[in-house]
């Protein structure tokens, strides 16, 4: 049995000072490579010292590579001169079944919205930045905002909306929020999950499933060419209605005034009946004048305006608003006015400069420029492909997407299949239907937003290669005449 000495230690604690001694012993090889250590508990008993004080000299030499221990089997020592021997491998933990699945980044896509990076105006925000941080109180810009967020961007979007839309509203009538999806959320605590709610089918999936998340009744409400079709709203017994008037996402379709009217007269005739007018993509009508909006002709206060910044900035712009009923006002704050503002007080006043100074207003006639030479590219890429002769077009003068009709015996599901296969992301209307019976097959959705300009032509070379069938061994492309990857 090993033995040391304990006296004339000084200060040296106990530990530090088996643990010294035995290291010694393991350099000058008076303890050999291999050799296994008295117990813990043993070694105590016959140095007359604490187990603690034996396990804290052994951990330590553990840890700087003299010793190694094996479960159940005691501590050993390494053998300096080669690797030192490894002690059984630990079993890894079973990995997280609940963990993200990372987003898949294509070479081409006609589904996912982006901005160019060399599109945003950095310099300009970076300086309007600065110049709040110098302008405005340290205090201000470090407390929290109110539920309804900053007078500042409140007046900034009233102002712009009036010039833009030709919406007379109050500030105060507006809720600054994180993102589209929050301030649907908001929506559902303010008007009440008892109450049905109807979107539009086909429509955005994302919308139906956040509804459903919060435990509301959601209906599907069929279109017909001028858009939610109102006896099919009246059967379904719905109380608040979701819809895209002026730009209907995936179809295209644009409401009549007509239609929108009636949907107007259907809200007016319920206490509790509302409308939620989203107005998503209202700045990119790339021909002629805006639509107006349903919230301008609405006299009844029957009309709930949102919008977003994400799709004019960017996507990481989780900036979006409402333009509450002034009747609702009221309640929100009464009911909701607890919560903190979710966007930060630096973000929403940089935004309100952005806005007023008319930086918006240059930002988005840039990207309306933007979108329009990319929109006429690709169409000019696809007049001259193999697709020429076999597509429809529709819609490409409302906004950022456009409806692309194919004359193919492929089914919808087997041209996915090859354009994932390309790495090339496509989107058929079919999908977005909720009543399969409704589904209208060989209809894509051409969302270009996403598309780099100087991937256009071989963009559409991999989508007539989907669609087509690969071309005969020789053949060129018309489009690009050699985009072969």
């Amino acid at each position: 049995m090993l033995t040391y000495s304990f006296e004339n230690i000084d200060t040296e604690s106990m530990y530090e000072h088996l643990y010294r001694c035995i290291k010694q012993d393991i350099l000058q090889k008076k303890l050999r490579a291999g050799e296994k250590l008295p117990s813990k508990r043993s070694f105590a008993k016959n140095l007359g010292v604490s187990t603690i004080t034996v396990e804290s000299a052994y951990a330590q030499l553990v840890a700087e590579g003299f010793l190694y221990t094996l479960p159940k089997r005691g501590y050993y020592v390494c053998d300096l001169e080669q690797e030192t021997p490894a002690p059984p491998p630990r079993p890894q933990p079973p990995k997280s079944q609940g963990a993200a699945p990372e987003r898949r980044v294509y070479w081409g896509d006609f589904v996912g919205s982006s901005v160019a990076r060399d599109m945003f105006p950095f310099s300009v925000w970076v300086k309007l930045l600065r110049d709040v941080t110098a302008s405005e109180d340290e205090a201000t810009l470090l407390t929290d905002t109110s539920a309804g967020g900053i007078r500042q961007l409140r007046q900034a979007i009233a102002d712009h909306l009036y010039q833009f839309r030709g919406m007379s509203i109050a500030p105060e009538q507006i809720v600054v929020g994180a993102g589209t999806e929050y301030l649907y959320g908001v929506l559902i605590q303010l008007l009440g999950r008892r109450r049905g709610y109807a979107v539009e089918d086909p429509g955005y999936q994302r919308l139906s499933k956040i509804y459903e998340k919060n435990d509301v009744t959601t209906f599907h409400i069929p279109m017909d060419q001028g858009g939610v079709i109102p006896d099919k709203l009246e059967e379904s017994g719905a109380e608040i209605l979701h819809i895209t008037p002026s730009h209907h996402f995936p179809t295209g379709i644009v409401m009549p005034v007509s239609r929108r009217y009636e949907l107007l007269s259907w809200a007016s005739k319920g206490e509790n009946r509302y409308i939620i007018e989203d107005d998503y993509d209202c700045e990119f009508r790339l021909a002629g004048r805006p639509i107006p909006t349903l919230q301008s002709i609405d006299v009844m206060e029957k009309v709930i305006y949102i919008n977003t910044f994400s799709k004019s900035l960017a996507p990481a712009f989780r900036i979006s608003y409402l333009v509450l009923p002034r009747h609702l006002v009221t309640r929100f704050y009464e009911t909701l006015g607890f919560y903190s503002g979710t966007v930060s007080c630096l973000e929403q006043m940089t935004l309100a400069r952005f806005l007023a100074q008319g930086y918006f207003e240059k930002h988005i006639n840039r990207m309306r420029n933007h979108y329009r030479a990319l929109r006429d590219r690709l169409l000019a890429a696809l007049r001259q492909s193999p697709l020429a002769g076999k597509v429809k077009i529709t819609g490409e003068q409302a906004g950022l997407h456009f409806l692309m009709a194919l004359d193919t015996p492929r089914s919808d599901q087997e041209i996915l299949q090859a354009a994932e296969g390309l790495d090339l992301r496509v989107s058929f209307v079919s999908q977005y239907y909720y009543d399969e019976a409704r589904r209208q097959p060989h209809v894509l959705v051409m969302n270009y937003s996403g598309l780099e300009a100087g991937k256009v032509e071989q963009a559409v070379d991999r989508l007539c290669r989907a669609v087509l069938g690969p071309a005969p061994e020789g053949e060129a492309t018309k489009a690009t005449g050699g985009d072969a990857s």
